[in-house]
């Protein structure tokens, strides 16, 4: 397979890669920054289910399971959509959504596999489970939920992620377990000295299938930080946590262990079994690898694990990671230090806030023309609308668009609310609402890697991104090549999220034989697969910048509205 030609690149990428072939779809209604897996690949008569890998993800608006063989290739998938809810201030999923929408999404995996290959799923190779990165669910001596889960997207902790950062040396983010645990704990919350686990949701839902309590390297990076060899937590940041916080047991009694890619974590108990089968058909014994987060899912989905390598993943929430060839131990506010699923070190810039806000806006659009009598297929007004926002120039548009639905800590923002600005002698047209609203996606996390870039040196040989919005081909990726000032690959798999990354996870474990990760990566998934490199022009690199100088400009325009609306 060779490189794929885009109008206006500065040249496809001739590194080929290999993976699922694109869905033709558009993203759904329900959120268009997570698209489903592709239908399934044809495969051959008598599929030996003990060569596959099934990888399940949390996402923020879906939960997805995806079954793929050795090479990466899928051969069935399910989801199940579900939504986060603000309660008592607290953003949150209950533990009853969880085991449903797990449940729900196995049993369309199933259903899929069995209409396309007329097999019935009773084993797999190995299972892999990923979710929305970090946030709190602390467990008591039983296992038992003691609060509702406290997602990445609250904004409560803003005083002990401070605290924190200045008794590590290292920025500790707010959504962070950690930073959670610590205001719990200051704020005399009535659970703590009942907690006999504390983990993330890709952590419980795995001691839930497995009886183990551990997370992947890369997730349990967003619990607490870790130590220099890359394998473990951080043995004198926990010491210090000790003496600073007055908790009625010892942090390391309380965290999950720690494992890495490659590494069994556990195997499929039959009480796991029949949370994910409730038929009895699924037999227990499958081997799960180390669980993850979808920050470390989406470096793996875009084959991103090796240093000075990087990928951007956009979708309800907006990260970029740039994974270092040392370890960065300062204290810079807008970046998180966190880690690959092989413990390799990496520097994010996560935005609280991405497509939501422009997904409302094309809802509307799709409401207009329903109401006229002339309804549009949603991937076509996806296509118009878009397409309306590759035209004009922001300057001459003099709209603004701060798309926080939540508060966002990379730009100091309590809380949020959506809005759109414009000066008054300007003219609103269709490109420029489109074009501001494009561009808003990705201002957060640019602010973001500009102070790292600023501050380190930090180079980047390849940047890849993924993400729904990327379906749409060119636009969005040159706004995203503007927006960083480097060139930005796209590849055949782009569409993929976490679940697919998390079974090429599970599927590392099986056939990885020793491998670096990043070696199985290259040479047995993405071996073949294709990409576009786009790389933005002086002009709009320098018009994304004077847009981003005003969008940062204005957020003193959040507090007010937050006080008043």
């Amino acid at each position: 397979a060779g490189p794929v030609a885009c109008a206006g690149s500065a040249g496809a990428r001739a590194r080929p890669r290999r993976g699922p072939p694109p869905s033709g779809g558009r993203p759904t209604d329900e959120q268009w920054s997570t698209r489903m897996t592709p239908a399934a690949t044809p495969a051959p008569p008598g599929i030996d289910l003990t060569r596959t890998a099934l990888g399940i993800e949390f996402g923020s608006t879906r939960i997805k399971a995806v079954l793929t063989d050795p090479s990466g290739a899928v051969l069935a998938s399910g989801g199940h959509t579900w939504e986060n809810s603000l309660i008592d201030g607290v953003w949150t999923y209950s533990i009853d959504e969880v085991e449903t929408g797990l449940r729900a999404a196995y049993a369309a995996l199933a259903k899929d596999l069995r209409a396309a290959h007329g097999v019935e799923l009773t084993t797999t190779g190995a299972i892999g489970v990923s979710g929305m990165m970090h946030g709190y669910l602390p467990l008591d001596a039983d296992g038992a939920p003691l609060t509702a889960f406290r997602t990445w997207r609250n904004t409560i902790t803003a005083e002990s992620s401070a605290a924190l950062s200045a008794l590590f040396g290292l920025n500790i983010p707010q959504r962070w377990s950690v930073s959670h645990l610590h205001r719990a704990v200051t704020g005399g919350e009535e659970h703590v000295a009942r907690i006999a686990r504390i983990t993330t949701l890709a952590g419980y839902v795995h001691w839930r299938l497995t009886g183990r309590h551990v997370l992947g390297v890369g997730e349990a990076s967003g619990v607490f930080p870790i130590g220099a060899g890359g394998r473990s937590f951080d043995a004198d940041m926990i010491a210090a946590f000790d003496g600073a916080v007055a908790a009625p047991w010892s942090l390391a009694d309380i965290l999950p262990a720690v494992a890495v890619a490659g590494q069994e974590a556990g195997r499929l108990t039959e009480s796991g079994a029949a949370l994910l089968d409730p038929t009895g058909a699924l037999r227990p014994g499958i081997p799960l690898c180390p669980p993850e987060g979808d920050a470390g899912t989406g470096m793996v989905a875009t084959d991103s694990v090796r240093p000075r390598t990087g990928n951007v993943s956009a979708g309800t929430s907006a990260f970029a990671m740039i994974v270092l060839e040392a370890p960065l131990r300062s204290l810079i506010e807008e970046i998180d230090l966190v880690a690959t699923p092989s413990g390799a070190p990496v520097a994010m810039a996560h935005a609280n806030n991405c497509t939501s806000d422009l997904n409302a806006w094309v809802e509307v659009f799709s409401q207009f023309a329903e109401a006229i009598g002339a309804p549009v297929e949603r991937g076509r007004l996806f296509d118009v609308l878009l397409g309306a926002a590759a035209e004009g120039d922001m300057d001459e548009a003099g709209v603004i668009s701060h798309n926080f639905l939540s508060g966002d800590a990379l730009v100091h923002l309590p809380a949020g609310r959506p809005l759109t600005m414009r000066r008054p002698g300007s003219a609103l047209t269709l490109a420029g609402l489109m074009r501001s609203h494009l561009f808003s996606l990705f201002a957060s996390m640019a602010h973001g890697v500009a102070v790292l870039r600023r501050s380190a040196d930090v180079p980047i040989d390849s940047m890849f991104a993924h993400g729904g919005i990327f379906a749409t081909p060119e636009i969005p990726q040159r706004t995203l090549a503007a927006a960083f000032d480097t060139p930005v690959s796209v590849a055949t798999t782009a569409s993929q999220g976490g679940a697919w990354g998390m079974s090429l996870l599970a599927g590392y474990l099986l056939w990885g034989r020793g491998r670096a990760l990043e070696d199985y990566l290259d040479r047995e998934i993405f071996a073949d697969a294709r990409s576009v490199t786009i790389t933005a022009t002086a002009e709009e690199v320098a018009e994304y910048g004077r847009y981003l100088e005003r969008f940062i400009a204005a957020l003193p325009v959040q507090a007010t509205a937050v006080e008043v609306f």
